[in-house]
């Protein structure tokens, strides 16, 4: 058996495994106020954008309300127009900037249903190729990113500023 090393996800996984992500992590990230190093790329009104940390693809964010709600019917109607504004303006940066075949949009409301952060609701929006689906992801179920997380910051904090 082959292995590919990615030790940045055993923090993630540590984490995740033992249960313990006990504070909100888009919480602390706005709370910060260090976006390049939280990995924020945009500051709206009601909602912001920011990069996810173990991406499944280069350029996958996560569109974000600041109110720390868990379901839509909790979350106002203008952080979730701004939260469609900003998918809307990060779909003609991938557009322009990634050139993708495609694109997936996603929530998962609640741990049964997938959601890493449970706590707080955010919508996952990433690029996505034709042959992205590779034999490294179908029989090593292992991804190739081309870009690390300080590129794909640079670039999409610029293109959205």
């Amino acid at each position: 058996m082959d292995y590919l090393w990615t030790p940045w996800r055993y923090q993630y996984m540590a984490q995740a495994a033992a249960g313990k992500q006990t504070e909100c992590i888009f919480c602390d990230a706005v709370a910060k106020k260090n976006d390049p190093e939280t990995l924020i790329v945009h500051r709206g009104a009601k909602a912001f954008v920011i990069l996810n940390r173990f991406p499944y693809t280069s350029g996958h964010v996560m569109i974000v309300p600041y109110a720390h709600v868990a379901e839509l019917h909790l979350c106002d109607a203008q952080s979730l127009a701004e939260m469609m504004q900003l998918a809307q303006r990060v779909e003609a940066v991938y557009q322009a900037d990634y050139k993708p075949d495609g694109m997936n949009l996603g929530m998962n409301l609640g741990r049964a249903a997938g959601a890493g952060v449970a706590g707080h609701l955010h919508l996952h929006m990433l690029p996505r190729w034709i042959g992205d689906s590779n034999f490294m992801t179908v029989t090593g179920e292992t991804r190739v990113h081309p870009e690390d997380l300080k590129t794909t910051y640079e670039r999409l904090a610029k293109a959205l500023a």
